[in-house]
Formats: structure tokens, sequence, C-alpha cells
């Protein structure tokens, strides 16, 4: 029996975790930060997912044999590394790894270099250089904060002077601080977007299922953007020929020209792409399940998660059978009034009971536990994730949406198209 960790506090975690809780080979299971779903499957830590001494030293306290890392600012700060150095087996990338997402520029000369599909780019430090680069383009381009912005760094410009707005901001302004002091500026792209992840252990590679999210705040695919509002897999409408082309010259390819750079990597690597006219090219890298991705994914996986983590932080995954459940899932985000910006918390949320049902699962974000150990209230931007498992996409959306009445908090704002017919291969950007 297995003493495991999980690092994080979202929705991703909460899926994590649930799906940990099935394996019989789980002994005890931590979850840090956690959430108030997290806590009715797991003992919860108030350790900030950030902190790396404390999730170090704590992994050693509960005498911890494999921790599972949700988001990506712990990886980029080493905690893998950390961990196995304690000799404790770690599902996540070393930090020289998660720079494939921790550094968007240093992802796009990985790309360059070892002839991965990628749209045409260049990389500034001085806003100078960029703003000249941006005049001498033909369109209007996409703008990146190479760092990590939490998912609100990418800017699908609609004209070459919006553009140098967004290089104002992000450089001279520094309105998301050292991640925007360098940019990557990108041709812009056309075309269906999707998620493909993949399990690896720096040598074997199995991928995931499709999945498709759906970033942009409100219907339609307008507003900002967020961490993501929705999901659903599998991507229909994706021929197998270009699955099979995308984990050949891309999640496989990846993993390969990582190791040729002296980087074992372990763990989830989910390129998001886009399916253009001239074929797949990655969008971004992300060095760990997506959210709200990883909560329609994890249902409709048939096997042991728990055996699969064990043997890709071992370098074992050679051999290991991973089956899909053909059922499509569909999920939808209900998040806090004000989200991405500014947003209350502490509101009492309603209905989380009669919400469940028959392959319905609640997956939560931003929740904590009142006082009285029992009263759930939001606690961040992304509430929970309603999610539906059903024979089709249609039916698995009318049942999401259907559960999604019966939850409510004040203020609360859902997107109403997830998986809606006229967006289930939406173009625009990122």
């Amino acid at each position: 029996m297995r003493r495991v960790m999980v690092v994080g506090g979202g929705g991703r975690e909460h899926a994590l975790a649930w799906k940990l809780r099935q394996s019989p080979r789980l002994g005890e299971l931590f979850v840090a930060p956690g959430n108030a779903g997290t806590a009715a499957l797991a003992t919860n830590l108030d350790i900030r997912a950030n902190d790396i001494d404390g999730l170090v030293a704590a992994a050693k306290e509960h005498r911890v044999e494999l921790v599972i890392v949700g988001p990506e600012e712990p990886l980029a700060r080493g905690l893998a590394d950390r961990l196995q150095h304690e000799g404790i087996a770690v599902y996540g990338p070393s930090k020289d790894g998660a720079r494939i997402e921790a550094s968007k520029g240093w992802a796009r000369q990985l790309c360059a270099r070892y002839g991965i599909p990628h749209p045409a780019f260049a990389v500034f430090s001085d806003w100078r250089d960029a703003r000249s680069y941006i005049m001498s383009l033909s369109r209007p381009p996409v703008v990146k904060a190479d760092g990590l912005a939490g998912g609100k760094g990418s800017f699908v410009c609609r004209s070459k002077e919006e553009a140098l707005e967004v290089v104002e901001r992000l450089m001279r302004q520094e309105a998301l601080g050292e991640a925007g002091r360098t940019v990557v500026v990108e041709e812009r792209l056309e075309g269906p977007e999707v998620s493909a992840h993949a399990f690896t252990d720096g040598r074997n590679t199995i991928p995931m299922p499709m999945a498709c999210d759906y970033k942009r705040l409100l219907d339609g695919d307008e507003g900002p953007n967020t961490g993501g509002m929705g999901a659903y897999s599998p991507a229909y409408w994706l021929d197998e020929i270009t699955e099979r082309a995308i984990h050949e010259r891309v999640t496989e390819a990846v993993v390969q020209a990582l190791a040729q750079e002296g980087v074992q990597y372990k763990g989830t690597l989910y390129p998001g792409l886009m399916i253009t006219p001239k074929g797949p090219m990655v969008l971004e890298f992300n060095c760990r399940f997506g959210d709200p991705e990883a909560q329609v994914l994890l249902p409709r996986l048939k096997g042991d998660l728990l055996e699969i983590c064990w043997a890709v932080a071992n370098g074992s995954l050679e051999g290991v059978e991973v089956e899909w459940a053909p059922e499509a899932c569909v999920g939808v985000v209900m998040a806090s009034g004000g989200y991405p910006d500014e947003y209350q918390v502490g509101l009492p949320i309603y209905g989380l009971a009669s919400a469940q049902g028959e392959g319905v699962i609640i997956f939560h974000a931003g929740t904590a536990l009142a006082d009285d150990g029992r009263t759930v209230l939001t606690a961040g931007g992304r509430v929970v994730t309603v999610v539906a498992v059903a024979s089709t996409i249609s039916e698995a959306r009318a049942k999401a949406y259907y559960a999604v009445q019966h939850i409510h908090f004040s203020r609360c704002h859902y997107r109403k198209d997830i998986a809606a017919p006229s967006q289930r291969a939406a173009t625009g950007g990122e």
C-alpha cells in the first residue's frame, strides 16, 4: 500500500485524488493544500503548492512514497529535484524539464532545433527590438509572456497597434512582473485547437485521448483569457491519422529531443496544438495535466492511475497497460463573478449534493469548508467543474448542464456553450 501526496488545490488535483482513491494499491493519501472536495478523499495539508521547503518536509514527515505534482509552478521551482534528492519518487519533471512550460522562448527554440512543427517566432528581451519586429510584420501577431503567467500571458492581437500596446504593458510597465520581461512574438495561426496529453518516463511515451478546452471567459470565445472555463473529450472531429501524427511528430519527438538535451522528462507532457491547413502546429507546451482537461480525461481512464504514475516516476512505463473508456466526457467550470479579475470569496455554495447523480462528478477547485465543517464556501476564481460522462458528447453535455442548474452561489458565472455543436472545433487564438 503506497503513501501518496498530491500537490495542488484545484479541480485537477481533486480529479487526481478521486482517481487515485480507486486504486487498490493506495494507502494514505495527502493533498497539499487541497480543497473541500479533496477533504472527503484524503488528508489535506495546509501547505501552499509553491512552498517547496514545506512540501519536502511534509513528504518526509508523512513517509510519502510518491508525490504527484499538479501545478506547474512547483515543478518550475525544482520541487521534483528536491524530492528525488530525498529519495522520494515524484510524478513530474525536473526543473530543467519544466522549462518547456516555464520559458516559452526556450520551448520555441527547442522546436526549431529538432524540427517540431511550430509557428514562426522571435524572442525579445529589449522592448525596442520587439517593437521594431512587430512593425515589420505584414499581419498582427500573437504576443506571449515568456514565463509563467497563470494562463493570462497570451495575447492574440487584432492589430499591430494592439501588439505594441501589449509589449508596452509587459516589458515596460511589467504588468505580469518577471514573466513578461521577455516576450515571444509569434505568427498568428488559424484553425481548431486540441490538447494532446501523454504519459512519459523519459523513454517511453503513451498518449492519452485528445481533449478540447475553452480558455475565454464568455460564450462564443469572447472576453479575456482564463485558466479554462470548460472542456470535453474525445475530440471527435479529429481524425486518427492526425492524432497519430501529433503523437509521433510532437509528443514522442519532444521527449526524444529533451533526452538529447540531457533531460529525462518524467510525468505528463501536454502540448496545446492548432490544426492548421499545413498540419498540426504547437501553440504551447505544459509540463503537467491541463485544468480543466484532467477533469474530463481521468474519468475516462479505466486503469490504475497510481500504477501508471509509479511506473512513470521510476522509469518503468514500458509494458504498462493504459486503457480508456469509449464514453464521452464534458466539464463545465462554474466561476466566481468577476473572475479572472477581482472576485469575492467566502460565499456559501448550495446544491452540490443534489447535482450529483449517475455519471455526474463535481470536482472542487476554489472551495473551502466553513468553521462548522459542513458548509462549502467559495475560495477562488474557478469554484467547481461539473463533469458528466455519457455515450456521446451531446448526452454528456446535456447531463452536465442539467447538473449545473442545481448548484448556486452568489454571482456565479459559467459559459453556456461548452461542447455545443458550434463550439466543438472552435477557432480563434489561444
